[in-house]
């Protein structure tokens, strides 16, 4: 059996913008709830209108942190928005220390 696999993929970096439908089916979540994150200030889309929100590599990341808190510990939005705010936090102070 031969176990040598050759992986492909792209590195996506910050400059990478990603759809309102990219997010919403990469974190399968509904238009509207992702609507609330934005609200709370989780995600940061670039575009005047919700058509034509863009969101960055870091925003996609913190909606995904965000969806995981409400699903497996039912915490709300606005909680799962403090939740993220401390978790980037500490992970800079670690950062830091290092």
């Amino acid at each position: 059996m031969n176990t040598d696999r050759t992986l492909e993929g792209d590195v996506l970096t910050d400059d990478v913008r990603f759809s309102i439908d990219d997010v919403c089916r990469g974190c399968r979540l509904e238009i509207e709830e992702l609507e609330v994150l934005v609200e709370e200030g989780i995600a940061e889309p670039r575009g005047a209108r919700r058509a034509e929100w863009r969101f960055s590599l870091r925003s996609v990341r913190r909606v995904r942190t965000a969806v995981r808190l409400q699903r497996d510990l039912g915490v709300n939005a606005a909680g799962a928005a403090l939740a993220v705010e401390l978790l980037e936090r500490i992970a800079e102070l670690e950062r830091r220390q290092r």
